[in-house]
């Protein structure tokens, strides 16, 4: 009831033409992540049966069993764990997420009739491990830069955390264990293993990547006249900043120091102007991984990413080996 009741306040709100362009823009970048997850999954990971946690990762031990396909499999697992999320915990997952599980699905659905009994393209299960890792993780950040994700063990950690009280980063870390574990016993100690490990690196470099994706820059500069730049900022780049009073410890002459975050677009149109101003300006630029607020990412868009848990779930088990081996 609660859902219906939100999709109806959605659709009588009035969009401005940039929520409407923002929008779509969303919806086309988590197209193509989900179009790069399913195709790292199906000409990586599937032919060489490895199950990297995740939806897919369970439909590939589940195939096994059952022949029924994994893109089919894919579609009964995250299917099945939005009802059971919707009666356990409630309407707590977005229209993207849904959209990217399925989408996610789709593709994968749609990769197995076009190109069945597919095998894998090296023969190494390394090699189709690490370029597996490395294209679903590019995916992965793509799809979760937008505020999505592709369903899957993240539906079991929330009920995880609910019912248990387990935290979200270690309900999805364990989920995805349990599948490699699972994987293990169906394929080999090897598969078993080698999925466990493309677990663990999956985490880091998505996190690697979205860094990227969201790197802005800290520009603070002083100018002998900060009224042009002023301007600049204002005017050209539709952006705010922050004016700090300060004087020069030689000169003992008061400056002012414009502080600005911008992303990597508006630093180069401010840095070619600033080349081109007719003064004495000082810069000193910072890289900020991350920015949330107002001209940035709103801050309650911001989405439990598995990346960001994966290196003190990591930790914490290398902690506890470490223990018990000295013990």
């Amino acid at each position: 009831m609660k859902g219906v009741i939100l999709l109806a306040k959605f659709i009588k709100k009035k969009l401005t033409k940039e929520e409407i362009t923002k929008m779509v823009r969303e919806y086309i970048l988590i197209l193509f992540g989900t179009f790069i997850v399913a195709a790292g999954m199906f000409f990586f990971f599937n032919p060489a049966h490895l199950s990297v946690g995740g939806a897919n990762g369970l439909a590939v031990v589940l195939n096994h069993y059952l022949e029924i396909g994994v893109g089919n499999w894919m579609y009964i697992i995250n299917i099945g764990l939005f009802i059971l999320a919707f009666l356990t915990i409630g309407s707590q997952f977005g229209v993207k997420t849904i959209i990217a599980s399925l989408l996610t699905s789709g593709f994968f659905d749609l990769l197995e009739k076009l190109m069945p009994n597919f095998q894998p393209l090296t023969g190494d299960t390394f090699v189709e491990l690490f370029f597996g890792v490395f294209v679903t993780a590019l995916g992965m950040a793509i799809v979760f830069n937008q505020g999505a994700s592709t369903g899957g063990t993240d539906i079991i950690a929330k009920i995880l955390n609910k019912f248990i009280g387990i935290d979200l980063g270690k309900g999805v870390l364990i989920s995805d264990v349990v599948i490699t574990l699972l994987a293990g016993n169906a394929f080999g100690a090897r598969i078993g293993i080698y999925s466990l490990f493309g677990v663990i690196v999956n985490g880091f470099l998505i996190d690697f990547v979205i860094e990227g994706m969201n790197m802005n820059k800290e520009v603070k500069i002083i100018a002998e006249d900060t009224k042009p730049i002023e301007e600049f900022i204002i005017k050209e780049l539709d952006r705010g900043a922050t004016i700090y009073k300060a004087y020069g410890m030689y000169t003992k002459e008061p400056r002012d120091i414009i502080m600005v975050l911008l992303d990597r677009k508006d630093f180069l149109k401010l840095k070619n102007f600033l080349r081109d101003l007719d003064q004495k300006t000082f810069i000193s630029v910072s890289n900020a991984s991350e920015v949330l607020g107002y001209g940035f990412k709103n801050l309650k868009d911001r989405y439990m990413i598995k990346a960001f848990q994966v290196k003190g779930f990591l930790l914490f088990i290398l902690k506890n080996i470490t223990y018990f081996t000295i013990s």
